[in-house]
């Protein structure tokens, strides 16, 4: 998936504990295999191969996380959609090479495609369509977080009664560890990723974090994050990292990235309408802006 995942179990015998994460590793590699854009024959890529031309009959599990998908769209008003991916790559690329951002009439060619209500599901068929030709989807908004999700699952089934997956800073946890105590997670510092500027301490709950640190351009002196807003087809500015509590790593990981687009006050105001969901936002003055009942350390 293009991302780090390591996964930690409490395990007395270290030949199961082994056992368990190949488990795990094997689950978060066959559902990069269902999801993934740089394999043809995945089905994410026969969906895109298909837009405008016919339905693609898909496993139940990507119809379901395509459902849910656009549920958060709805959710969100837009500013999380799977159909980002519509997006040219000769728009943004951030692979550091780029000496100028695009117009903003540029970019607004390119957002007419990125429209979730344009995503035709038929529960009866189990079939994806995408109406408009050169509409793509992608699960880089969600499909970490979904795989984290998984592979608790399968270990949690397996008998591990604790640990954690952690998928490039987006992790899910449960039971506690060895000593009795939660789990204790570091809040990255935007300015400087490795070090944490603060701690919760959680148990049966997901983090997941978006920041302008994880990929970004500079042009002029200023900072470009790799998050677009889907309604201009520009990089957000303002808000340097969103981190976002949640019972659910597969949901933290989808509403990191709209928050961030939303903006602070609409983002806390949405997180804070929905039970069992907290947020913590930096932005670019590097002032915390935290949702209701979060007790930082």
């Amino acid at each position: 998936m293009g991302n780090n995942f390591t996964i930690t179990v409490v395990e007395e015998d270290s030949d199961r504990a082994h056992s368990h994460i190949d488990t795990a590793v094997a689950e978060i590699s066959r559902i990069e295999q269902l999801l993934t854009t740089f394999k043809p024959e995945s089905q994410t890529n026969q969906i895109n191969e298909n837009a405008g031309i016919a339905p693609v009959k898909v496993d139940l599990e990507v119809f379901e996380l395509i459902e849910r998908s656009i549920a958060i769209s709805h959710l969100t008003q837009g500013a999380f959609d799977i159909t980002y991916g519509s997006i040219d790559k000769s728009l943004w690329n951030f692979d550091r090479t780029m000496k100028q951002l695009p117009s903003k009439e540029e970019a607004l060619k390119m957002v007419h495609l990125i429209n979730y209500e344009n995503v035709l599901l038929d529960n009866g068929k189990q079939t994806v369509f995408l109406k408009e030709k050169g509409m793509r989807i992608g699960f880089g908004g969600i499909g970490k977080g979904y795989a984290a999700e998984r592979a608790r699952k399968i270990l949690k089934d397996s008998g591990v009664t604790a640990g954690i997956i952690n998928a490039s800073g987006d992790l899910t946890t449960w039971g506690q560890q060895p000593n009795g105590k939660p789990w204790t997670i570091g809040i990255a510092n935007p300015d400087f990723p490795q070090a944490a500027f603060s701690y919760v301490e959680i148990s049966n709950k997901a983090v997941a974090t978006s920041g302008n640190y994880e990929k970004f351009i500079m042009i002029g002196g200023k900072k470009y994050s790799h998050t677009i807003d889907p309604k201009t087809g520009l990089p957000i500015r303002g808000i340097k990292s969103v981190t976002v509590i949640s019972n659910n790593a597969e949901f933290a990981d989808a509403m990191a990235t709209p928050i961030a687009v939303m903006g602070i006050e609409a983002g806390l105001f949405m997180i804070n309408q929905i039970p069992n969901l907290y947020c913590i936002i930096i932005d670019d003055n590097n002032k915390i802006f935290t949702s209701k009942n979060i007790n930082l350390q």
